[in-house]
């Protein structure tokens, strides 16, 4: 079966993702990363309460990367200060488009769990 086009692939179908697959969606969402900044990023988004592993970030990179949410760039911001064997990733825009599906799923998710008084109650 041939890989469908980006523009016909449809980010809910895509759903849901892993936490470690969102979590480096997120890292990647407002600019390329290397591996290490993606996990720093995770780790202190989470307030330390998420890791992720170096086993877990590249085996989940690499799904990425053959999904076509994530690329590779070649682009460095200063070659001088960077170790030139580092990779640096970005999201796509189908990569985005899967993650902005993502949040609003779990949006849901929170919003029914606040209805359901399981969480942002204050206790007595």
């Amino acid at each position: 079966m041939p890989k469908r086009q980006e523009r016909d692939r449809v980010p809910e179908d895509e759903l849901p993702l892993t936490p470690a697959t969102f979590q480096i969606l997120l890292a990647l969402a407002d600019g390329e990363r290397h591996g290490y900044a993606i996990m720093r990023e995770v780790r202190e988004r989470g307030e330390g309460s998420v890791r992720l592993g170096p086993g877990t970030l590249y085996g989940s990179l690499k799904r990425l990367l053959e999904s076509g949410l994530v690329e590779e760039s070649d682009e460095r911001a200063d070659p001088e200060l960077d170790d030139e064997r580092r990779r640096y990733y970005r999201i796509t825009s189908h990569g985005l488009a899967v993650a902005r599906a993502e949040a609003r799923r779990l949006d849901t998710l929170v919003r029914a769990a606040r209805a359901r008084k399981l969480i942002g109650v204050r206790p007595a």
